[in-house]
């Protein structure tokens, strides 16, 4: 009996020996799984990363569209083979684009440390009859809209300008070519600072790097040799200098009203084809633009008026707009064939040794009217109306050159020229954050030279001088998420 309860006692101490080496290699207490939580300090759709107290919110869209008669966007044919009509332009162009936003924010004892990024590939066709576009098929473009940081009031990075408007240049429509005012709709690389004085006022002030969004070109009569639709070379020397760019503005709930100023740089490369002919000394031109929005209109809720008006000394592309594309170096249209318009555009004028730049004038105004038929449908009235002017120096150098030669064989030659703009928007919104948009634009060109001319090339035949216009449309569905 006795050797049986020996057995028995240390069997059971064996096991209790075991169990107690296995649990010696388990842990003592299971981790913490970590969650996804929702960070509700910045509004919704933020969640906190996880292990840190940093907030993200990842966003975007798709676009789906075609234009007829344009460029993307609505952008009517005013220069190139489309303004003249040619059938080596493409009748309508097609894009498809993804747009990914990312914005995070950290609480710091100095404030909100935020970043942000607008970035996505699109694709576009249709440009011409070979079906050749700014995207390469099968790879498309990559378009990025904005990359900065934000941190104690200032930005650092690619943003909006402080020279922008809130509705920067789309008052109520989606043509990316409509002039009278700027637009910043890819940003620029800048610094800038914004302080909130309270009761809805504030103040921005910044530099913006000089780049497409804000110059358009030199033009050096003295050597340059346009082809006969007016076409300079650029002789824009290289940058020494940004672009000052500040605003004041007052939100309230009646609407808001905004100044904006700029201060830009003109500088030409050489009076002749090397360094050793000089150059002319370097200018400073302006840009100051006025808008104002008013709500709460009788005509319904949620309808309201945009509107802005600018002048600009040297710095025309803050009239002319277009967002992240090249504003062209000329206009050019051709209606019916025969009736024919060319403008040269550019920020200054020089001509030989010893000339200073002549800084050209432009000065405009662009506005909606927007209303809301219903949750679902809404439609907007737009439109714009620019003016260019060259002083009595500039015009001799550009008219005394081979475009004036060829503007001005019969008749008289003069560069400068008003163009307006008038379209119509309606949108469909069938479901939450899905919107379906038609749109119209049409587009007359004032034209002041007289005569006539033989153009050359694909275009070749007898034109007369004379006032022009174009039409666009585009159908455009966008999926935000």
């Amino acid at each position: 009996m006795s050797k049986i309860k020996g057995f028995v006692l240390g069997s059971a101490a064996a096991i209790v020996a075991i169990g107690s080496v296995q649990a010696a290699d388990l842990p003592l207490k299971a981790k913490a799984v970590e969650y996804v939580k929702v960070c509700s300090l910045y509004g919704a759709g933020f969640y906190y990363i996880p292990g840190t107290d940093t907030c993200i919110r990842i966003g975007g869209y798709v676009l789906a569209e075609v234009t007829v008669g344009g460029a993307p966007s609505d952008a009517t044919y005013m220069n190139g083979d489309g303004g003249l009509g040619l059938r080596t332009a493409g009748s309508y162009m097609s894009r498809a684009r993804i747009m990914m936003h990312i914005d995070t924010r950290t609480e710091t004892e100095y404030g909100v440390v935020r970043t942000f990024a607008g970035f996505g590939p699109q694709f576009t066709t249709g440009g011409t009859a070979i079906q050749a576009a700014p995207d390469t098929q099968g790879n498309g473009g990559m378009r990025v809209e904005a990359a900065f940081v934000q941190f104690a009031g200032f930005t650092f990075g690619r943003s909006k300008s402080a020279y922008v408007l809130p509705w920067d240049g789309v008052p109520g429509n989606i043509n990316t070519a409509l002039r009278g005012g700027p637009s910043y709709d890819t940003g620029v690389n800048n610094i800038q600072y914004t302080y909130q004085f309270g009761n809805g006022l504030s103040a921005s002030v910044g530099i913006d790097q000089q780049e497409q969004i804000n110059r358009i070109g030199v033009i050096s009569a003295g050597q340059s040799t346009p082809d006969i639709f007016g076409v300079y070379t650029n002789h824009y020397a290289a940058p020494s200098a940004p672009d000052v760019v500040g605003n004041f503005r007052l939100d309230q709930a009646w609407g808001l009203i905004q100044v904006s100023a700029a201060a830009h740089q003109l500088t030409g490369d050489y009076y002749g084809a090397t360094a050793v002919s000089g150059h002319p000394s370097d200018k400073w031109g302006f840009a100051v633009t006025g808008a104002l929005q008013i709500k709460n209109l009788p005509t319904g809720p949620g309808d309201d008026i945009k509107f802005s008006a600018t002048y600009t000394d040297g710095a025309p592309r803050y009239v002319f707009g277009q967002g992240g594309s090249p504003v062209p170096t000329n206009f050019q249209m051709l209606n019916g064939g025969y009736t024919f318009a060319s403008m040269p555009i550019a920020d200054g004028v020089y001509g030989s040794a010893g000339s200073s730049i002549q800084k050209t004038k432009g000065y405009g105004f662009n506005g909606a009217f927007n209303h809301n038929w219903n949750r679902n449908w809404s439609s907007s009235i737009f439109g714009g109306w620019t003016r260019f002017d060259y002083n009595d120096i500039a015009t001799a150098a550009i008219c005394s050159g081979k475009y004036g030669i060829r503007v001005g064989n019969v008749g008289t030659c003069n560069p400068d020229f008003t163009l307006s703009q008038l379209g119509l928007m309606t949108t469909w919104k069938p479901v939450k954050n899905l919107s379906i948009i038609a749109e119209a634009t049409w587009v007359h060109l004032d034209q002041k030279n007289s005569g006539a001319a033989t153009l050359t090339g694909t275009a070749a035949r007898q034109v007369t001088f004379g006032n022009t216009d174009g039409y666009s449309g585009v159908l455009r569905l966008t999926r935000y998420f």
